[in-house]
């Protein structure tokens, strides 16, 4: 890339920034399959273009672990996430000294914690540059560099990057929903897999509710996807289905978010004060209300106008009020799941 198309030294590009958007119709109720297939073909643009601009804000609004998870009464946000990221471990059943894998690191978060929790040497990969540097900054900040490592890499190309049988574990947390196909990235994640090893995922999907049929379905769909970087939202059945057709052998499979919570996994994003757990809590609700967005919208827009964000940045973060009235509405209708949880084993060979 000719060094004019980056505009900082950490690795955002402002093209990828400003060309974000346009794949997709300004309408996304006219978006058609010459769209979706544009979106498929550039998913590397695509998600990089999303998370040059959007990490800045994901890490004011939602700490370092890039995901959603469930709420127990009480239970602070940060606690929540945690939670979430050692049940996945728990389940995957992981034993000190394993060598881990994190499919799409995001800045590090999960992987900082579930080395701590499982006592785990977990390597985190992502292709885009300035999450993995962001990654490798905090790991260091907490003296975790040694056993936790972040690298540069295409999670479609796992096998290329890292050799057949090379994990013990592997875990995806809300990222390979970012792929351009799920058999290809839960194929290439079965091959560098040991025999035996474990894959879990928490795995944003369409529920079986959803049918791309229905107009205002579709649009649901569109709006998950421009607001956080997808190329094309796709229904649990083609999730469950990929893992059987590459090899796997389901260990166990659920949707969290059927769970009967009072607290819904999504109220983060209602910008509802009421439903605060905590002090702190407080603050993170009001950054979803609409004074809060008030704030980041003008304070973004002001520092874009600086030059003390790259250019594009605010562009690409405006599309989070569209993913976070997608996600709520999804959530509440049960059409969409951001925490399809499946545990599945490479068959011995």
């Amino acid at each position: 890339m000719a060094p004019t198309s980056t505009e900082s030294g950490d690795g955002r590009s402002k093209d990828r920034m400003t060309n974000y958007t346009k794949f997709w119709d300004n309408d996304l109720k006219n978006n058609t399959d010459e769209h979706n297939a544009n979106r498929l073909d550039s998913y590397t643009e695509l998600v990089n273009g999303y998370y040059d601009g959007a990490t800045i804000l994901y890490e004011y609004a939602w700490a370092g672990s890039f995901h959603f998870s469930r709420f127990n009464k009480g239970e602070g946000f940060i606690a929540s996430l945690a939670r979430h990221e050692h049940y996945l471990a728990a389940h995957m059943q992981l034993k000190p000294g394993m060598r881990v894998l994190d499919v799409g690191c995001g800045v590090g978060g999960p992987a900082r914690e579930i080395a701590r929790f499982s006592d785990v040497n977990i390597t985190g990969i992502n292709n885009n540059e300035y999450q993995v540097g962001r990654a490798r900054k905090h790991a260091k900040a907490v003296g975790l560099e040694d056993q936790v490592t972040f690298v540069k890499g295409d999670f479609m190309k796992l096998v290329e990057q890292f050799g057949e049988n090379s994990f013990d574990a592997v875990y995806a947390i809300e990222a390979t929903v970012h792929a351009p196909s799920w058999e290809g990235v839960y194929g290439q994640i079965e091959k560098i897999l040991k025999p035996g090893g474990i894959f879990g995922v928490y795995e944003w999907a369409m529920t079986d509710k959803w049918d791309p049929s229905i107009p205002s379905h579709k649009e649901l769909a569109h709006k998950i996807e421009i607001g956080n970087g997808i190329p094309e939202m796709r229904p649990i059945s083609l999730a469950r289905q990929a893992l059987k057709n590459v090899g796997f052998e389901i260990l166990h499979e659920e949707d969290l978010a059927e769970r009967p919570d009072a607290i819904p996994w999504y109220y983060p994003l209602e910008g509802d004060l009421s439903k605060a757990q905590t002090f702190w809590d407080y603050f993170m609700c009001w950054r979803t209300s609409k004074s809060g967005m008030l704030v980041s919208h003008y304070g973004l827009w002001m520092l874009e106008s600086l030059r003390l964000v790259p250019k594009g940045t605010w562009d690409v973060c405006e599309t989070l009020k569209i993913a976070g009235e997608g996600c709520v509405e999804g959530g509440r209708t049960k059409l969409f799941t951001p925490m399809y949880l499946v545990i599945c084993k490479k068959k011995s060979q």
